[in-house]
């Protein structure tokens, strides 16, 4: 049996094993399981119950990135995007006042569209149409992105004042003293190249935050679901089909694509999957396990759903196949008896593993041609917009509307795919009707 798994995840191919897929698997989950309350917590400002709410999320992760693991053979978890839940929640039904029925009607809408253009090949097309520039400076983007966000998680970066929007957290403060311990742990570890670095790290620092009592233990470990009936099946799509509700569909669709394509070419190119052209090969079965997962996702009761960029951690753990998102699925069904434990998991103990993998994510910039500036400034548009708006669909989307314009006053429209316009169409599309 384990020869034949071995074959079907082509492990002789990606040069991996089972020990480096159960580890990565299981770092990926440990990274991304605060979105089992997060998400919640979020749509709970929209009046989506938080109980059936957490079930929703571990449903929707446990579909998506079991068919990634299983259909698509990639080592990339699939969830309900942070982002894309807090514009449904605080724009859609506080600032415009539509309900969360037909919000989760547009999220539906999206999906099957979504759906519709990657069976029709037409996604293919456009995430082909993407220069090399902009796919290093997606994976840049997220790895500054990543560490940004583990900074902010630990404490060790805090919100400032007007004048400065970042401030230096408190060093003094034990908590941030252990994010900084588990941050120079993993660095030590994978210097030494220990298997599981950041997983190991992850555990410790957790352990010693309960010890300590800088974190509270959970009460209990094992605990049974919530009832999911108040949100199952509950969208409206007929009160989502109105010319005043057309903005929130397309932000929607071009939130999708751009943090799905994006996030899933940067994270290519981290575990080495691209081609000699830059080109992940098969690109189109990844792209329709997020789109069917977003589908699946508003009918559970969830906003959209797409890969996480914290899959980078366990790709940088030695994930490679489809068995280390079998393995994360399996965390996340499980975590539906075991959330009051998972969730207890502090921001000490998994946001130095965001830190280090953003730090891993730089080396594509090394290919990027600053001698071109034609090339260069829709790449660093990408990059630095991904970090200081907070948002990856807004440097993204900047990328593909520099891109075109840049290389037209360069002289070089030649070199614009004809894919690369339509992008860039989309993207002007989505800051016009954006919500700000």
């Amino acid at each position: 049996m384990l020869t034949a798994l071995a074959r079907y995840f082509r492990f002789d191919q990606r040069h991996t094993t089972f020990r480096n897929e159960l580890i990565g698997g299981a770092t990926t989950f440990l990274t991304m399981a605060y979105i089992i309350i997060v998400n919640p917590k979020v749509l709970e400002a929209a009046g989506i119950p938080l109980g059936p709410s957490m079930v929703a999320t571990i449903l929707t992760a446990f579909y998506g990135t079991m068919m990634m693991g299983v259909y698509a053979r990639r080592p990339f978890a699939i969830a309900p995007y942070m982002g894309e839940n807090a514009f449904i929640a605080f724009t859609v039904v506080q600032v415009l006042g539509y309900s969360w029925q037909t919000a989760l009607g547009a999220i539906f809408i999206g999906g099957v569209l979504f759906t519709i253009v990657s069976v029709i090949g037409v996604r293919t097309w456009l995430a082909k149409a993407i220069p090399e520039s902009l796919k290093i400076s997606f994976a840049v983007g997220i790895g500054l992105f990543l560490a940004f966000i583990g900074l902010n998680e630990t404490g060790m970066v805090t919100l400032g004042t007007p004048g400065a929007p970042v401030h230096v957290g408190d060093f003094g403060d034990a908590s941030v003293l252990l994010a900084i311990v588990g941050f120079l742990l993993m660095s030590l570890l994978l210097i030494r190249k220990v298997l599981g670095a950041l997983l190991i790290s992850i555990v410790a620092i957790t352990i010693i935050s309960f010890i300590t009592g800088v974190a509270e233990p959970p009460e209990r470990i094992v605990s049974l679901p919530p009832d999911l009936s108040p949100i199952l099946l509950q969208l409206d799509i007929g009160a989502a089909f109105t010319w005043g509700f057309f903005s929130v569909i397309l932000t929607v669709l071009v939130m999708d694509f751009v943090d799905t394509t994006g996030t899933l070419l940067g994270l290519a190119y981290k575990a080495g999957f691209v081609d000699e052209h830059g080109h992940l090969p098969d690109i189109g079965k990844p792209m329709l396990c997020d789109s069917s997962a977003t589908i699946v996702a508003s009918l559970l009761g969830t906003t959209t759903a797409g890969v996480f960029i914290e899959s980078a951690t366990g790709i940088q753990a030695g994930a490679r196949s489809g068995l280390a998102s079998v393995v994360t699925a399996l965390l996340f069904m499980a975590a539906l008896f075991f959330s009051p434990f998972l969730t207890a998991v502090p921001g000490q103990a998994y946001g130095p593993a965001l830190i280090v993998v953003g730090l891993l994510m730089l080396p594509p910039i090394a290919r990027l041609d600053f001698g071109d500036l034609s090339e260069s400034i829709p790449a660093f548009a990408v990059i630095l917009l991904m970090s200081f708006t907070y948002n990856l669909g807004i440097g993204i989307t900047a990328g593909f509307v520099t891109y075109p314009i840049v290389k037209l006053f360069a002289g070089k429209v030649r070199q614009v795919p004809a894919g690369m316009w339509v992008l860039g169409g989309l993207s002007l599309l989505f800051y016009i009707f954006y919500p700000y």
